[in-house]
């Protein structure tokens, strides 16, 4: 089976900036061990089941609970039967429909 999360999170009434808050997050998730990709805009984690992945997240948000009192997140989830390693597959389908590489 193969989970592909999609999240965002940070707190509302911090800083204007996010990215310190950000930066604690993505630890919890660089050291889950789980194939991730972080982008402008979230990051999209890929594990074997939507229960690993939705625990890498409520650990990120038990660390952002210790000093903040609203936190914001928005979450996609697309699960399928299958191995993992979509992460990377499903760029390079589009790139081989087109013929050519996508500058990303």
């Amino acid at each position: 089976m193969s989970a592909l999360v999609e999240f965002s999170m940070f707190p509302t009434e911090q800083t204007q900036s996010k990215s310190a808050f950000v930066a604690r997050v993505l630890d919890i998730v660089d050291k889950s061990g789980l194939e991730y990709q972080l982008t402008p805009m979230g990051t999209i984690i890929e594990g074997e089941t939507v229960e690993k992945v939705l625990a890498v997240i409520n650990t990120a948000y038990e660390e952002l609970q210790k000093d903040c009192g609203r936190i914001y997140s928005s979450i996609k989830i697309d699960w399928r039967e299958g191995p993992v390693g979509r992460l990377n597959k499903k760029v390079g389908s589009v790139e081989a429909k087109l013929g050519r590489k996508l500058n990303s």
